[in-house]
């Protein structure tokens, strides 16, 4: 662990800023990466090197594709060498076995044979650079893998140059690879994503099948957030657990008819957890603690096939309780308690996406400390979403988060913000690719003068396209 203390990383935005469509994706469109402002790295006596992917996520790598992706790997330097520094990368079906083993997890192979590294896979940082070229690997489907598992291509990192060192973690990388050929997908040309966060007290999730993109054929949104599980502290058994109030439980029992039609249509459904008036909150959990309540929501994503969580930091009531003060395994409210849940959760599930609603404490997550190294919150959130109608970039709030996975301007359909065409534009003039609209709901009087035509304003600033509503209105139909 010594190695590990000495990297922190401290990655802005503007160092990971990716302009075009990620190279996570099959599109054959260029990405042009910006250069990682080296000043953020502390400085020490070693020279030490680490693996980034295309978007800078350090700590593991995700690919979903139809027929055939990419992924782009550097390799990085805390400072600059006096020699040419060099990885050679190699599959190993070992690293995988290890990693399964480590974490009593299951996850299985991406076949070798699919998996396409160059002829001379290497990655080198020449004498006064701290950045390599990138090494490109290709990933081929022969329509034979599961559409909704995840498999996972295991590296093996060996110097073979250079007076460099690699930290004991920076040996080995998994690729989590989704191949999805053949079964509809929600992604856009333009790769804004659209999160449909429901309350499904009121209303019926398959109302998201309605709205199509004429040209394309595919749905509006891009994720059905379920809004909300709950989060509550049992003091019988001394544990955090998740509940659901009767309408989630629901659609949970429900899956087959309310859920998986999403999911047929390449829709990723993500379970909200908010507290719940009983002291206990995404920000007062102990290290342990969080360790626990990790688990639990590892179960209740394997359980009913979640693809990730949307933490969302209203209802604690922690002046109220204090458990800090009273129970054993929480702490004083902190948004850093928040950052080592979601890290938790990441490191247990490190497929899943982990959205955070960017309001009250957790406004903004800092770094961490974790067996002696700084981790950036951007390496375990995919997305952060601002409140209603705010449009304050994210970069200081999440450091390390890509520009193009922070929501701004979100859209609260009861009426209290609807956005209009000119910041929608503002969005895409600066690179902001993720949008929120919550409470989207037919049966709600404003339907026809406030949510669809902004549902038609996102069709036509966001993808160029014309939204195509079929009239088809899905009633609430369980009790």
């Amino acid at each position: 662990m010594k190695r590990i203390n000495k990297i922190k990383m401290y990655c802005t935005t503007a160092a990971i800023m990716i302009l075009g469509c990620s190279l996570l994706s099959s599109c054959a469109e260029e990405v042009v990466i910006a250069d990682v402002n080296e000043s953020q790295y502390e400085s020490t006596d070693e020279l030490l090197g680490y693996l980034t992917d295309s978007q800078g996520k350090h700590l593991k790598s995700e690919v979903e594709f139809h027929s055939s992706g990419e992924l782009a790997l550097y390799l990085n330097l805390t400072k600059k060498s006096s020699s040419d520094c060099m990885v050679s990368v190699a599959y190993d079906e070992s690293v995988l076995e290890e990693y399964n083993a480590k974490n009593s997890s299951s996850y299985a192979l991406f076949p070798k044979e699919q998996t396409l590294l160059p002829q001379e896979p290497t990655m080198k940082v020449e004498v006064g650079k701290q950045k390599s070229s990138p090494l490109l690997m290709s990933f081929t489907s022969d329509g034979t893998l599961d559409a909704d598992s995840r498999y996972v291509v295991p590296l093996r990192i060996s110097i073979t140059s250079g007076d460099m060192n690699l930290a004991q973690e920076e040996n080995t990388r998994l690729i989590f690879v989704t191949d999805r050929t053949g079964i509809p997908d929600c992604n856009k040309e333009s790769g804004v994503k659209i999160l449909s966060c429901m309350e499904v007290n009121d209303t019926n999730p398959l109302n998201n099948l309605s709205f199509t993109l004429k040209k394309s054929g595919k749905l509006l949104t891009d994720f059905l957030i379920i809004f909300s599980g709950n989060m509550k502290y049992d003091r019988e058994k001394g544990a955090v657990m998740m509940k659901y109030n009767n309408n989630v439980q629901a659609l949970l029992d429900g899956y087959d008819h309310y859920l998986k039609p999403l999911k047929d249509r390449g829709m990723k459904i993500i379970m909200g957890i908010m507290p719940d008036h009983d002291g206990s909150g995404l920000c007062n959990l102990a290290p342990e603690t969080c360790k626990e309540f990790a688990l639990e929501i590892k179960a209740m994503c394997d359980a009913y096939n979640l693809d990730g969580i949307f933490l969302d930091e209203e209802y604690a009531d922690y002046n109220n309780y204090n458990l800090h003060l009273t129970v054993p395994g929480f702490v004083r409210p902190v948004a850093s308690a928040c950052s080592r849940l979601a890290y938790e959760v990441h490191k247990l599930q490190p497929e899943k996406d982990i959205i955070v609603y960017a309001y009250s404490t957790i406004y903004s997550l800092p770094a961490i400390e974790v067996d002696g190294r700084t981790i950036q919150s951007g390496e375990y959130v995919t997305y952060a979403v601002r409140d209603y109608g705010v449009s304050s970039d994210l970069g200081a709030s999440f450091p390390g988060l890509p520009k193009s996975n922070m929501g701004v301007y979100s859209q609260e359909y009861t009426g209290r913000f609807i956005a209009s065409k000119t910041h929608l534009q503002w969005m895409v003039n600066n690179g902001y690719k993720t949008h929120m609209i919550f409470a989207m709901d037919p049966y709600r009087s404003n339907f026809e003068y406030q949510q669809l035509p902004s549902m038609q304003d996102i069709a036509e600033v966001f993808f160029d396209d014309e939204l195509v509503f079929d009239g088809v209105k899905y009633p609430k139909d369980w009790e």
